[in-house]
């Protein structure tokens, strides 16, 4: 089997994951969240937490190492400005992501608790959402920037 071949695939599949898990459970989340019904809420931001833990989270290891390999493979140098726009914006992404895993956390518990006691979604919850909300964008951003680098590989001067 040709390793850069299984590496391309692997880099590819792991991409795939991280942002189509990333904006399906977010498109799920927002959903939960504007119907304000708590047992929703709950079940939805459960899910929510284990597909990041689940999917999430082993692609994002994947990308990076993937990535170097396929460097290596492929002979660029890893200091390219191309591939170095793409490693600053995989830490904005990161960056952005860690934060919003807890928030998701706070989300599920706070639901969690408020379902328990049937108790409307705490202030506490919508206000996490919103902070969460508005991190998404910035990883949103950064993965779909990451994803034109990859494919144009252009020619930036820093």
């Amino acid at each position: 089997m040709d390793p850069y071949l299984i590496t391309k695939w692997l880099h590819i599949l792991s991409s795939t994951v991280l942002f189509g898990t990333g904006i399906g459970t977010a498109f799920q989340m927002v959903w939960a969240m504007r119907a304000r019904q708590v047992k929703t809420i709950s079940a939805v931001s459960s899910g929510v937490v284990l597909a990041d833990f689940l999917f999430t989270t082993p692609a994002g290891i994947i990308q990076p190492l993937s990535g170097l390999v396929l460097i290596t493979l492929q002979g660029y140098s890893p200091w390219e400005p191309w591939l170095i726009a793409t490693y600053v914006l995989y830490l904005i992404a990161f960056a952005t992501w860690v934060p919003v895993v807890h928030l998701q956390l706070k989300i599920r518990n706070l639901a969690r608790a408020a379902d328990a006691a049937d108790m409307p979604l705490p202030a506490a919850a919508l206000r996490a959402y919103r902070l969460w909300f508005a991190l998404g964008w910035p990883a949103f951003a950064a993965l779909v920037a990451i994803y034109w680098l990859m494919i144009a590989k252009p020619a930036l001067t820093f």
